[in-house]
């Protein structure tokens, strides 16, 4: 009996404390147990046994490898089962790059293989996990719940950047809802439909329809994607709502090593001009994995402009695309047009690395060119971007970037640029970028030379031009010769794209040697120096001075703001005596005294034009030469400049008051206002006002003068001495003394006439008394006229009236009525003469040979009318 009972004892403890050991052991066999089941090369580890707490097993950790790569790492994981199976994880990490570390022939000899098969194993259950993290793609974390029963399986997983609804019965698989926001700033794309998946876990679909909607930036409508197929065939296209062609259609088909696309087409109609093209592709040993599948491809665009039409092939492979080490040839081979321009392309390159992080090496031979017209006026002859040894990966772009532009504008003349540089995993404000640049052209409106030569960087977020230094050989333009310009750079220019503190300054200088014009005129040389400080080159402020010598400084500060320049520009109260070198030498002219200063405000932008307003003014000029002297010179001018028309006078008119003009006679007191526009028009005219100069001991007016001109300007003469003005001119022949006043109606656009019924008569008595020695030849070389003559050396008028009209040509003509009282001899008599007289005044004015003109007209044209004498003497009967 007590050998039963020892045997009944130690069955009990057997059965009490194998499950505790085995328990106690599960980190050491469940690994080797659950191998039956596992790829190969692959297995579970465990750093620590599971244990119960509140009936349910807690699993600390448990790690998945493939080789030595962690495939998958679970954290805190709780196994119950109130009613049903309940499998809770705190964290799953799962790493896709260990994929590759599984043998492409691995397979589980005990797992099942059919999809129904599996089903029937999975117990009714419920899997939650609170964080489930994929590398390297981090932005797809999320939560993950999992429902299964052997009928049907249901999915949510729940991401920043995804989510996905799904369902399986049997073998439909209803895709209620695929949530995907790939990039930052894009829309999200969603995607729904059904499936129906293989009887065989390692076959494919059988037959699906899946479709979405999705935003392009180029479309403001949304696109339908939608993918359909049947057995071993289906299509895939991507269509704008009420568009007769597709944006992409690829038709496809799959057999048992081979995937492949033929005949597809896509369209592209958002570049600004329409590209279209087709799509072939092959994938070979598609069942072997990405590892050892090989891909091989072709896909053209064809451009067409009005240069006609191009077509460039890439073409794809042989080659593969892996999770590790890609190693995929691409080329890309022909020509594109856009409007004038001409692309070409023989870029040869191989796609390399990670397929999550690929990188494209271009191969030597590399080169892209381009020629063309880019706008109306400019023919690119060729650019070349040589491109061998670059790379581009997500990093960016490695390796050296040059350019070289050859070009020529039909007017302005040919140029070259050249760009060398070299990029260090360079992206826009990431990386960097050194660069040096060079250049040289021709300015043929001036029939100048340029050059340009300069150095800078781009640093993570901050662009740096270092040097710079560009000008002309000369300017030359009309009577204009500016030696030697020069833009140089004194400070580098350095700009911060950071968002949270953008900055943009730097300084230049430019220098021009002497600038000289045909006249003789000579500017020294100058100097302008400014700076700029802002946010970026479409935001800032700039501020400078000019100096030409001892002329300036003229200091101009003012902002652009990427549309529009706007500015001021002081000139301090200055000296006129500095621009005595702009007066050339053969005028004899000198600045004796006298002050100017200026201000004025400017705008300058794309639809606008140059504006600009403000005024100038010169104080107490005095300009000296030979035969006169200009004092007292005072000149305002207030003005706007705007769409290539200058408003004179907007606070007021201009104004110029001369105190004293000496010179054969002295005129003083002058003024002149002018207010209006030019060029004028019926709209805007231009007012011609407040004409004054005291002169001749009299004075000399004009009201007013209207541009464009309807009514004559009346020029009036008024209290004019003869006397004085006999006296300025000096003629020796005769003498006059009195008064004289007038009008004399100004037409400055009329198509015959200067002066038009213009009139001279006296006010008071006039007095005119002829040489004797020219009377006296007068009267020897012509009797008949020497008697007129005689009664007219010494003559007192008491009435005249002189008609005046000047034409256009310079033509004169003069017709006088002349009353008077004549002295010869003690004897007086009564004189009327009428008389006419044709000169051209051009002609008069260069000779001023008054003199000889007035004995030729007393000779040809006096006339003595029939008057009653005072005296009744032989001679009086004679004139009568």
């Amino acid at each position: 009996m007590k050998g039963k009972y020892k045997a009944i004892i130690a069955l009990v403890l057997i059965l009490i404390l194998l499950p505790l050991t085995l328990l106690m052991t599960i980190a050491h066999w469940l690994p080797t147990l659950a191998g039956i089941w596992l790829p190969q090369g692959t297995r579970i580890a465990m750093e620590a046994s599971p244990r119960f707490a509140r009936g349910a097993i807690l699993v600390p950790d448990l790690r998945y490898l493939a080789g030595d790569c962690e495939l998958a790492t679970l954290k805190d994981a709780t196994l119950s089962h109130p009613k049903r199976w309940r499998i809770h994880l705190n964290t799953l990490n799962l790493n896709i790059d260990c994929l590759s570390k599984i043998p492409s022939d691995a397979s589980a000899p005990a797992a099942p293989r059919s999809l129904q098969e599996w089903q029937s194993l999975l117990p009714e259950s419920l899997l939650t996990i609170d964080r489930v993290n994929v590398t390297p793609f981090q932005q797809f974390s999320g939560a993950l719940r999992l429902t299964l029963t052997p009928q049907q399986q249901s999915l949510h997983y729940d991401g920043a950047s995804i989510t996905v609804d799904a369902q399986l019965n049997g073998q439909i698989l209803e895709l209620k809802k695929l949530k995907i926001q790939a990039l930052a700033g894009m829309e999200p794309v969603e995607l729904a439909g059904t499936v129906t998946l293989p009887l065989m876990t390692d076959g494919v679909p059988e037959q699906g329809h899946l479709s979405t909607k999705l935003r392009i930036p180029q479309e403001p409508e949304l696109v339908d994607l939608v993918l359909d197929w049947s057995e071993e065939e289906g299509t895939f296209i991507v269509s704008k709502p009420g568009s007769a062609e597709a944006l992409l259609s690829l038709p496809w088909a799959i057999s048992e090593n081979i995937f492949e696309v033929n005949g597809g087409q896509w369209f592209w109609p958002y570049a600004g001009f329409p590209l279209r093209g087709g799509v072939a592709l092959r994938v070979d040993d598609w069942r072997k994995g990405l590892e050892n599948a090989v891909i091989s491809g072709r896909m053209n665009v064809i451009t067409q402009g009005s240069a006609g039409k191009g077509n460039a092939v890439l073409n794809i492979g042989p080659g593969k695309l892996s999770l590790e080490n890609s190693a995929l040839p691409v080329q890309l081979t022909g020509e594109a047009k856009q409007n004038g321009m001409v692309f070409y392309a023989m870029l040869p390159g191989e796609i390399s690395g990670a397929i999550a992080d690929p990188k494209l090496l271009f191969r030597p031979g590399a080169l892209l060119r381009s020629r063309g017209r880019v706008i109306d006026s400019i023919d690119v002859d060729e650019i070349r971007w040589p491109l061998a040894g670059v790379s581009v990966s997500q990093q960016g772009v490695d390796g050296r970037l040059q350019a070289i532009v050859r070009a020529h504008e039909n007017e302005m003349g040919s140029f070259v640029l050249h760009l060398d540089g070299r990029a260090d995993n360079f992206l826009p404000d990431a990386g960097l970028w050194r660069w040096k640049y060079w250049g040289n052209g021709e300015f043929n409106p001036m029939q100048a030379k340029w050059d340009v030569r300069g150095q800078g960087e781009w640093r993570d977020s901050v662009i740096e031009l270092s040097s710079l230094s560009t000008g002309f050989d000369k300017l030359q333009y009309g009577s204009m010769l500016v030696t030697q310009p020069r833009l140089k750079l004194e400070k580098p220019l350095h700009w911060q794209r950071a968002v949270n503190a953008p900055s943009f300054d730097g300084t230049f200088t430019l220098n021009a040697g002497e600038t000289t014009f045909s006249g003789g005129s000579t500017l020294p040389p100058s100097i302008l120096t400014f700076s700029v400080n802002g946010e970026d080159p479409t935001s800032f402020q700039y501020k400078g001075d000019l100096h030409a010598g001892a002329i300036g400084p003229v200091r101009v500060n003012g902002r652009w703001d990427g549309e529009r320049l706007r500015g001021n520009a002081w000139w301090p109260q200055q000296g006129l005596t500095v621009f005595q070198p702009l007066i050339p030498a053969d005028w004899k002219m000198t600045l004796k005294e006298g002050t100017l200063y200026s201000q004025i405000a400017f705008s300058a932008a794309a639809g606008q034009g140059f504006e600009a307003g403000g005024h100038g003014v010169v104080k107490n000029g005095s300009v000296w030469m030979p035969d006169n002297q200009i004092n007292g010179v005072d000149f305002v001018l207030p003005f706007r400049f705007s769409h290539s028309t200058w408003q004179l006078g907007t606070d007021g008119p201009v104004t110029l008051r001369i105190a004293e003009v000496k010179n054969q006679f002295s005129s003083t007191n002058i003024t002149a206002d002018l207010e209006g526009w030019y060029p004028w028009s019926e709209a805007q005219p231009l007012m011609l006002s407040n004409v004054n100069v005291d002169i001749l001991g009299g004075k000399l007016r004009v009201q007013q003068l209207r541009l464009p001109q309807h009514d004559a300007a009346l020029l009036r003469l008024e209290n004019i001495s003869s006397s004085e003005l006999v006296t300025a001119v000096n003629p020796k022949q005769f003498t006059m003394s009195g008064r004289v006043n007038g009008a004399l109606p100004l037409w400055l656009n009329h198509p015959q006439w200067i002066i038009k019924d213009g009139w001279l008569t006296n006010p008071g008595p006039l007095t005119l008394r002829l040489d004797k020695d020219m009377a006296d030849a007068i009267v020897e070389n012509n009797i008949a006229a020497g008697v007129a003559v005689n009664w007219l050396r010494y003559m007192e008028i008491s009435h005249s009236w002189t008609h005046i009209n000047l034409d256009n040509l310079g033509v004169l003509t003069l017709q006088a009525n002349v009353q008077g009282i004549s002295q010869v001899e003690g004897k007086r008599n009564a004189v009327r003469l009428n008389y006419s007289h044709q000169e051209n005044l051009f002609t008069l004015w260069r000779s001023l040979r008054f003199g000889d003109n007035l004995q030729t007209w007393l000779e040809q044209h006096t006339e003595l009318p029939d008057v009653r004498c005072q005296t009744r003497d032989k001679a009086c009967e004679e004139t009568q």
